[in-house]
């Protein structure tokens, strides 16, 4: 069998991880061809932005549903591992996924009566509880620290192998190096990007985009509307968990003036920039606004200026963003034209 024969088989049976390995391994060279540590910082926190754009895209993307609150669910998953680690002794290979649903059932609280309403309502619903979780944080500081927040968070550990006089187990634990959390979070990435594949093509992904492009006639055909978007909600809300949760053990403090109402503005103009309901496409949009402060910096005093008029400039020329598909434009030169 020859080798080109060899991959296409390989990428007919599983086109979803062909895909996500395609994109994303390359980066995994990342730190072996730049070795500057404030780089591979920065690249770690681009994909803690490529996380939360990756999770709101289910939510805005995929169904629809304006969401301004969205760091509300990136601060739950933080202060939630945070809690449990430092009251509980939890590590953090367990707080990483209660810290997902921990956020999740929020997800689904704020989403059941949030679900219900539609357009600008939605976004004042959800803007609401981004500030309502941000203030509360702030002001419970028995719980939370208050304004202080929460110190001394521990980082991961993880066991490798060591043959140094017998083969034995060595625990090695994440420091200020940002070369593991590199990898950690490429890999939450990766399995972010797998998941969300796997579910655009499920029927639950074409529930979503029936309910974004005409609701009432996805209703009609028997499609569980609220159901649906609820599911939507919870699993966005799971992947910005996860994403706190790392942000918090990398940074091992956690405030409330983390995660305020700019932040979720900004996480959303990654995913319109990138291309809503594009997967890669908000991962690009993310990458972009990411590193547009470090590329920037020369021009500190007009950095927003320019950010700015570069959206305004995307937002005329290809309001579909990036990657995003034609069918978003015809959406709405259609809602224009009405």
């Amino acid at each position: 069998m020859r080798v080109s024969d060899f991959f296409k088989r390989l990428f007919r049976r599983h086109p979803f991880s062909c895909q996500v390995a395609l994109f994303l391994l390359p980066f995994s060279l990342f730190p072996l061809i730049d070795k500057n540590v404030y780089h591979i910082d920065l690249m770690t926190s681009i994909g803690i932005y490529v996380l939360l754009a990756m999770g709101l895209n289910v939510v805005v993307g995929f169904a629809g549903l304006l969401n301004l609150g969205y760091a509300a669910f990136f601060a739950i998953g933080a202060y939630a591992y945070a809690l449990l680690n430092l009251h509980a002794g939890c590590p953090f290979w367990l707080g990483l996924p209660a810290a997902g649903i921990v956020s999740m059932i929020f997800g689904l609280v704020i989403g059941a009566p949030s679900i219900r309403i539609r357009g600008d309502y939605l976004a004042i619903t959800t803007l609401g509880f981004g500030e309502i979780v941000r203030i509360a944080f702030n002001n419970l500081d028995e719980w939370t620290g208050g304004p202080n927040g929460l110190l001394g968070i521990a980082r991961p550990k993880i066991w490798v192998p060591r043959f140094e006089g017998g083969f034995h187990w060595e625990t090695f634990s994440f420091s200020v190096n940002p070369t593991p959390y590199f990898y950690l979070v490429l890999g939450l990435v990766m399995f972010a990007a797998y998941l969300l594949f796997r579910m655009s093509d499920s029927k639950i992904g074409r529930a979503l985009v029936a309910i974004r492009e005409d609701e009432l006639a996805a209703s009609c055909m028997g499609v569980p509307v609220l159901k649906i978007k609820l599911t939507a909600f919870g699993l966005s809300a799971f992947i910005a968990g996860m994403a706190g949760a790392v942000f918090a053990s990398k940074q091992t403090i956690v405030t409330p003036d983390s995660f305020d109402f700019v932040l979720s503005v900004l996480i959303l103009a990654m995913v319109v920039l990138g291309g809503m309901g594009n997967i890669w496409g908000a991962a690009l949009g993310a990458l972009i606004l990411g590193a547009l402060p470090e590329l920037l910096r020369e021009f500190a005093n007009y950095r927003m200026l320019l950010f700015g008029v570069m959206m305004v400039l995307m937002m005329i020329f290809r309001p579909q963003g990036i990657l995003g598909s034609q069918l978003i434009r015809r959406e709405m030169r259609t809602e224009k034209s009405e």
